[in-house]
Parts: C-alpha cells; sequence; structure tokens
C-alpha cells in the first residue's frame, strides 16, 4: 500500500519513477545530495519506498529528534546524530552497521541544507571503517529524478575520492539550486 503511495505521489509531480537501485546490496552508506531543502527527506522516503529498501535507516540531526515528533522520525528510519557530541558518531555507526546482517544507511554528505565550502567526512570514514560500499544518489530537481551511481569503495586516496564524489553531485540541482555543491568542483576553488 505505502510502495503504490508514493509510485502515484511522485508521478503527480512529474518525477522519474523508473530508476532502479543497483542490485545485491546488503549493506552501504548512501549519500543524498545536494540537500537543499526538507522536500529531500520526503523525496527520500518515497524512492526508499519504490526501491523497496527495507533495511535503510537516515541519520539525521538529534534536533528532529528532540520534543514532540521525535517518535515519528524514528518511526520513519531516522537516527539522531548529536553532531556537536564528543562521542565518536563514526564509531557507533560503524558498530551498528556491524551488528546487522543488512542495513543501509542514507545521509547528506553536507550535514545541513545550507551552502557549504566542503563535504563532511564523516559518511567516508564509516564506510571505510565498515568495508562497506557508497551510493550517491542525487535528487535532481530540474529533471525531477533521483540519480544513483554504481556502489564504490573507499580507496587509499581520499582526495580523490571526494574528487569522484563532487564531481557526480555538481551537475545534480537541488530544490535550491543555489546551495548545490558544482562550486566545490577542483576547477572552481578560486572563483
Amino acid at each position: 500500500m505505502g510502495r503504490f503511495f508514493w509510485i502515484l505521489y511522485l508521478r503527480l509531480k512529474g518525477w522519474n519513477t523508473k530508476t532502479q537501485f543497483p542490485s545485491g546490496l546488503k549493506k552501504c552508506i548512501i549519500i543524498v545530495a545536494p540537500h537543499t531543502s526538507w522536500v529531500d527527506l520526503v523525496m527520500g522516503l518515497a524512492y526508499r519506498s519504490i526501491f523497496k529498501l527495507r533495511y535503510s535507516r537516515f541519520l539525521g540531526k538529534k534536533e528532529l529528534f528532540d520534543g514532540p515528533f521525535g517518535f515519528f522520525f524514528r518511526w520513519l528510519g531516522g537516527s539522531p546524530v548529536d553532531r556537536f557530541s564528543k562521542q565518536n558518531v563514526v564509531d557507533q555507526v560503524v558498530d551498528l552497521i556491524n551488528s546487522r546482517d543488512e542495513i543501509m544507511i542514507a545521509l547528506a554528505p553536507e550535514g545541513t541544507r545550507k551552502r557549504v565550502d566542503r563535504l563532511r567526512t564523516g559518511f567516508y570514514h564509516i564506510a571505510k571503517k565498515a568495508a562497506v560500499p557508497i551510493v550517491m544518489a542525487g535528487l535532481d530537481f530540474s529533471k525531477k529524478e533521483i540519480i544513483l551511481s554504481e556502489p564504490f569503495y573507499t580507496t587509499d586516496d581520499e582526495e580523490k575520492d571526494f574528487e569522484k564524489i563532487i564531481r557526480f553531485f555538481a551537475p545534480v540541482q537541488g530544490r535550491y539550486p543555489e546551495k548545490g555543491l558544482s562550486h566545490l568542483l577542483p576547477d572552481n576553488v578560486n572563483q
């Protein structure tokens, strides 16, 4: 029932529902960008249902989980992250991944809906320590589609890996394109 609702929702909004998630993955980190609006969460939930990603969870700032709506975000599959805590969030998420046979963790590599000067590195270190692949998911509001990468594993060249990530997301236009990631391309560093 839920999947039918989300397919109908996306079609009514004019979004492509034919994209396929990479098959055969039991564990991965899904980075979703550019994160420019609260609507990104709704789109992510829609595609999670369409892709039948039953074991997926998302990380969100702990403030979302405080107060009267905290139960709702947990029910949706969210896990709170205190970005300012002294506890090692990377190790906590790695432990969570290692404790499950199947789990996918989705998060925004920017860590905020604001325009950023660099991507956060937590997702990268989680994937590396847990030895799971990363799947990039671009929510392109200009084309009304989700763009997915093939799964890839981190290498020993973090700088090159991040350049690959930025090049994937640079052409993707979020709901608010001015908050996108194209300005992070190495070719645009001095602009």
